[in-house]
């Protein structure tokens, strides 16, 4: 008969005892650990991966929005900046300082090379100091580009008032700005509401003989050769024939004239051209009077050597 088993039980074990009456069949002893289960620290890699994925979905609805607030011309701008194969612009910049002490930002910023500037006529600071080009000013006429641009810039000061005297009134002042650029000096008059320079076609407004007569008087400040030229507003009437090309021809002659009598020499007369409509003051107001204007440029004498209007 066999005895039922028996089980011992201590902590953390128990002992189960099976025999048989007269067996020699050694006890069976079962061990069963308790295992204690606690919820442990599992480390922070959710919290990276979590973070990894925040960011990449503020990644995505940024190029989304990107997309949808920007043209095309601003989103092939955006990827060549972040392309670092793909320069900024096809000229390598320069200056003195950082930034040549401009802004990036500007929208007269002009891309600069080693032997000049890019731009048809880009400032005296703009212009890049690189090998000599052929018909420009090298080491020896360096003194005479100092002397001549020293020249200008009075002539600037007296035509603007810089020296605290003008030989032009302040109505007259505000038909007229200059620039200095490396084509030459430029004087432009234009027209204001109300104030033409032009009455009809080409006749002279008595304020536009004012004008250049006190522009042709100055010009004997300096012995630069000239350029006249002429602009006009766009017509709001679409014709067959456009007459601007005639009437800003009309108009530089006429102003021509007009500074021969106050002073100009006419051999220092170097072209007269009339733009038509093409190179608006307001680009975005075609037909704004402000178009109409004139232009007399005192040009640099390397300029005119090398043949480059």
């Amino acid at each position: 008969m066999r005895n039922p088993a028996r089980a011992t039980a201590f902590p953390g074990v128990r002992k189960v005892v099976s025999m048989a009456s007269g067996s020699n069949v050694a006890p069976v002893i079962v061990k069963r650990k308790k295992v204690v289960r606690s919820d442990g620290h599992h480390g922070g890699a959710w919290k990276v991966a979590y973070a990894d994925f925040v960011t990449a979905m503020m990644a995505f609805f940024m190029l989304m929005w990107l997309l949808n607030a920007t043209t095309e011309k601003q989103r092939k701008g955006l990827a060549d900046y972040f392309d670092p194969t793909i320069p900024i612009v096809r000229q390598s910049g320069g200056g003195s300082g950082p930034l040549g002490g401009e802004s990036v930002f500007a929208e007269e910023i002009v891309p600069r090379i080693g032997t000049g500037a890019a731009s048809r006529a880009p400032t005296e600071e703009n212009r890049a100091r690189g090998d000599r080009v052929p018909g420009t000013a090298g080491p020896k006429e360096s003194g005479d580009a100092t002397a001549e641009a020293e020249a200008l810039a009075r002539l600037d000061a007296a035509l603007r008032g810089n020296s605290g005297e003008s030989h032009a009134d302040d109505l007259l002042r505000q038909h007229v700005v200059t620039r200095v650029t490396d084509e030459g000096l430029v004087v432009e008059i234009f027209a204001r509401p109300g104030a033409p320079l032009f009455e009809g076609d080409a006749a002279p407004t008595p304020l536009l003989e004012a004008l250049a007569g006190v522009i042709g008087r100055l010009s004997g400040m300096v012995t630069n050769q000239a350029a006249v030229e002429a602009h006009v507003r766009a017509s709001p009437i679409v014709m067959a024939r456009n007459p601007a090309w005639d009437l800003s021809a009309r108009r530089a002659a006429a102003l021509r004239t007009l500074l021969e009598e106050g002073g100009l020499a006419p051999a220092r007369v170097r072209r007269v051209t009339g733009h038509a409509d093409r190179a608006p003051a307001l680009p975005e107001q075609p037909m704004s009077v402000r178009n109409d204007r004139l232009e007399i440029v005192f040009l640099r004498t390397g300029r005119v050597r090398s043949g480059a209007f």
